[in-house]
């Protein structure tokens, strides 16, 4: 008899063939999504290259490139020209989401054009709905507001909408009006559980939404609950969401393993600015390497359970894989 164990777990690690063979999860291109920022004037960003913003002509030409890379899926949201307290630049018929996607959807047919449907780019006073006089986001009045910006952006050709502001039944209020205008073709992913992180300060720079005074936790959720956000997931694939979004991705593995296990409907993971921004600026001081922590983490996304994942990583993952 041998002095070792018959099982070997490291035989089907020697060579990388047979690391490959026997891989149990594999990120491909077809499950990156790629956000882009469209505003009225370019402001490109060298530290963080994928937080730039975009007009409406240079984003027809990053969607080119991305499309050459095998990238077919995008996120817009929009920067607009001006700001007012209802955020009324969302849902106008030249806002500049609505003329992206013009655009976008006459040049590349085959793209799939997602968009974010929320206020809080487009208020003067930064949150994601209307404001009672207490200051104090008024969810119901919101909901209105939310459902037409979803609307203009089908209009102009999104294939789907992507509500984010995490208002109490704004999945159903998008659903009904949908079916309404005749659109009960358009689907929805929902940022389900979408929680109240330290994480989002890049993407709040790029898209200049941060609140102008308190903060979101009124509506967005405790990073400490995970029964909450099966419940969130639950509501809204009872109000009509096609696909559930768990924000953020990286420090959320669990919440996204428990959504999928539960629910085993399409699932999105946002790995959202400040996940992206700690890998490039670690790589940029030598501490990791790019290609390799980018590859991993992507990687545990999709192990976890995501069938999509957005991130701003989508050209360079593309570019490898």
């Amino acid at each position: 008899m041998s002095a070792f164990p018959a099982t070997r777990l490291r035989r089907l690690r020697r060579t990388g063939a047979l690391r490959d063979l026997v891989r149990e999860t594999s990120v491909s291109v077809d499950d990156l999504v790629m956000p882009l920022f469209v505003a009225p004037e370019a402001l490109p960003n060298e530290r963080l290259p994928g937080l730039g913003r975009h007009t409406v002509e240079s984003v027809v030409r990053e969607c080119d490139e991305l499309l050459a890379l095998g990238v077919t899926s995008v996120l817009l949201f929009g920067l607009p020209d001006e700001k007012d307290d209802e955020g009324s630049g969302a849902w106008i018929e030249d806002g500049v989401v609505q003329r992206a996607l013009r655009a976008l959807r006459a040049r590349f047919p085959e793209l799939l054009l997602l968009t974010d449907v929320c206020l809080c780019e487009y208020t003067s006073h930064g949150h994601c709905g209307v404001l009672h006089e207490s200051g104090e986001v008024d969810n119901d009045a919101s909901l209105e507001l939310i459902a037409r910006t979803a609307v203009s952006h089908v209009d102009a050709g999104a294939d789907a909408v992507c509500p984010s502001d995490m208002m109490d039944g704004r999945v159903a209020a998008i659903r009904a009006l949908l079916d309404d205008r005749g659109l009960d073709r358009t689907g929805i992913m929902s940022y389900a559980a979408k929680y109240c992180s330290a994480f989002y300060g890049p993407f709040r720079d790029a898209a200049d939404s941060a609140p102008q005074f308190g903060d979101r936790r009124s509506h967005q959720m405790d990073p400490a609950n995970v029964e909450e956000a099966l419940r969130e997931v639950e509501t809204d694939l009872e109000e009509g969401a096609d696909v559930v979004m768990v924000k953020p991705a990286l420090h959320y593995l669990d919440v996204i393993s428990r959504v999928k296990m539960q629910f085993n409907q399409p699932t999105a993971a946002y790995h959202v600015s400040g996940e992206y921004a700690m890998l490039k600026l670690a790589a940029a001081r030598g501490w990791i390497d790019e290609r390799r922590g980018m590859l991993e983490t992507l990687t545990a996304i999709k192990r976890a359970g995501a069938d999509i994942i957005i991130t701003y990583y989508a050209r360079d993952a593309a570019r490898i894989l």
